[in-house]
């Protein structure tokens, strides 16, 4: 016989069934004992007058009928309220210790430490299962969306070579070429445009992209995942509405939620400044959770400065200037306006992308602006302005992150409760603790010396 999950019990009324779980709650009443068995599929109940050496999170085989309640012990709080399987035997396959913390409430109180330390226990909380199948449905409904519009998924490299995203790279030495390093992807952006110029025309990913900066609540420190995609021969406009139509879509079919209002609202970054004090605001009059208020935010400065830096790219160097104000680069480039958008969700910026710049000439201009001598253009960029000079054609594209818009949709704090095995705002790795030192022998590898 093969084994049943709980929630396919609720066609089998009569039938004897192999259950397969770990134990949720022991429910003794004397005469009868109640098992919830707790399963991927959900929660059962099962029933019987024997008694068992089983306590909570013991992993189990259960053998029995399945038959239906009375009408009065029906409980609609889950999906099999109305069945519950009478025990003929149970087999403990693993016992479980008393876990560290409870796992039957949000786990919100629960100090964020502990619970990573023991993430594999976290995650038998509701909540997380809940939202990480959000999360699976979610991806497969943008894989799903795009494919059925041309678009096609390409995988682009994880070591590859420091580029300036405005954060700090994550870099791996390397053993083959002692002295030289790799550096992990802060975004696919030079690969995604060099597929454009091969000719892909529409790309995709689902991509995972390392910055080296502090912790927020709205992205994890190390890493994180993004619907990276490019086309050519578009306009802004163009994106917009792809983008547009795939949140609308997800809002009410995955996420089960209300768009405020569609189209999406276009507003200049300077209204939204001057009306919102942020670019990243929040159009809802009233903050109703099962409503999704997006707005793309458009006419962006080119160039912005910082505390650090005196002219720096309000998106990145690879934005296109709008069109008509390209001769302000060589007389004012703080008066230059981009190409540049972004989509933003219940007062969270949830992505941006730009129409690029394909003209080399204006690429190096844009360089040089930034500060970078021609030694270094062609060290960090010639073999994109290389590529340009075969044949490039328009194009443009956005990066959507996937645990922004999670947290958007969950009403969760921060990215850490969408995530199966985040980082800490230390820099921990769940579970792992990582990082951690490397021996003497790999050290001598790569040719590397402790400070």
């Amino acid at each position: 016989m093969e084994r049943t999950l709980a929630l396919d019990c609720k066609g089998k009324v009569g039938q004897k069934v192999i259950l397969f779980g770990w134990i949720n709650t022991v429910r003794d009443h004397g005469k009868i004992t109640f098992y919830d068995l707790r399963d991927a599929s959900g929660i059962i109940q099962t029933v019987t007058k024997k008694r068992f050496d089983v306590s909570a999170e013991d992993v189990v085989k259960i053998e029995g009928v399945v038959t239906k309640r009375p009408q009065k012990l029906i409980n609609p709080q889950i999906a099999t309220g109305e069945i519950e399987v009478k025990v003929d035997s149970l087999t403990i396959i693993g016992k479980s210790e008393t876990l560290p913390f409870p796992i039957d409430d949000l786990g919100l109180d629960i100090e964020e430490t502990l619970r990573l330390k023991y993430r594999y226990l976290d995650l038998r909380r509701e909540r997380l299962v809940t939202n990480l199948k959000l999360r699976h449905q979610m991806i497969n409904f943008m894989r799903q969306f795009l494919t059925k519009r041309g678009f096609v998924e390409i995988e682009t490299p994880i070591l590859t070579k420091a580029t300036p995203e405005g954060a700090r790279d994550f870099i791996v030495p390397s053993r083959l070429q002692p002295g030289n390093f790799y550096a992990l992807p802060q975004s696919p952006q030079q690969y995604k445009q060099l597929l454009m110029v091969a000719g892909f025309e529409k790309y995709f990913q689902i991509a995972r992209c390392f910055r080296d900066e502090d912790p927020r609540t709205d992205r994890s420190y190390g890493e994180f995942s993004q619907l990276d995609l490019e086309m050519s021969f578009v306009n802004q406009e163009d994106i917009l509405q792809l983008i547009e139509e795939l949140f609308a879509e997800i809002t009410e079919k995955v996420f089960k939620k209300k768009v405020y209002k569609f189209p999406f609202p276009r507003i200049s970054h300077q209204e939204a400044i001057a009306k919102y004090q942020s670019d990243k605001f929040d159009l809802r009059e009233k903050k109703d959770p099962n409503v999704l208020a997006f707005a793309f935010i458009v006419n962006f400065p080119l160039f912005e400065r910082t505390q650090n830096q005196p002219i720096s790219p309000s998106h990145h160097p690879f934005t296109a200037p709008k069109d008509e104000d390209i001769p302000q680069l060589f007389k004012d480039p703080m008066k230059v306006r981009s190409w540049q958008h972004d989509l933003v969700a219940n007062g969270l910026e949830i992505g941006g992308g730009s129409i690029r710049i394909t003209d080399p000439n204006v690429q190096r201009k844009i360089f040089k602006i930034l500060g970078y001598r021609e030694s270094e253009i062609e060290e960090k960029f010639g073999h994109l302005l290389n590529a340009f000079i075969y044949g490039v054609p328009p194009h443009g594209g956005i990066a959507l992150g996937l645990e922004r818009i999670l947290m958007v949709a969950t009403g969760e704090e921060n990215t850490r409760e969408v995530t199966a095995f985040p980082m800490s705002s230390s820099g921990q790795t769940a579970v792992m603790d990582a990082p951690s030192k490397v021996d003497e022998q790999t050290l001598k590898e790569l040719k590397l010396k402790k400070l």
